[in-house]
């Protein structure tokens, strides 16, 4: 049993991207509250790694005001849902060009888990092969770069990097690389 009882829900808002809703909620103690929710669905993260280098792409992120370096990583289009797999190589081609030879699954990871319910899979590609990209509106801005691991570790200690999913899923790589 849930420590929290769903007692009621309401969609609030919903576009193509997101839903949000707000629940009627009873705690523990019997006391009734609310929870506000931003649904989203599930995302691909991609770590193509060449040798000493990681794949990076640079896009404005609005809600900042400001761009920001992150690994890969989306949604299937119109609150879609694709196999994990499928997802990770449609992402990492549209957004970068690159095709991977060998995807790894190394790690699962949520994304705000005090305000949603979304969740990602980490994929490790490599054996790349390299083409043209496929971006969506949203990501005719973007940018991408090869970067050694030197030069990330710099971004992420300098604040360069800020993506949350970006400094978890090389958490990731590292401890899958330690076996």
């Amino acid at each position: 049993m849930d420590p929290i009882e769903r007692v009621g829900s309401r969609e609030v808002y919903r576009n193509s991207w997101l839903s949000f809703r707000e629940d009627d909620i009873r705690r523990p103690d019997g006391s009734a509250g609310i929870y506000a929710v931003v649904d989203k669905p599930k995302y691909a993260l991609v770590i193509a790694l060449e040798e000493d280098r990681l794949h990076l792409v640079e896009q404005f992120r609005y809600p900042l005001g400001q761009r920001c370096w992150e690994f890969v990583q989306g949604t299937a289009p119109g609150l879609g849902e694709y196999p994990p797999a499928e997802l990770a190589a449609r992402e990492l081609a549209e957004e970068t060009g690159l095709r991977a030879a060998t995807m790894i699954e190394i790690g699962q990871l949520a994304v705000a888990p005090g305000l949603a319910s979304q969740t990602g899979t980490v994929w490790l590609a490599t054996d790349l092969s390299e083409g043209e990209p496929n971006r969506e509106l949203e990501e005719q801005d973007m940018r991408s770069a090869w970067f050694t691991r030197s030069d990330f570790e710099k971004m992420l200690t300098s604040g360069t990097i800020l993506d949350a999913q970006t400094i978890a899923a090389y958490t990731l790589l590292l401890l899958h690389e330690r076996g």
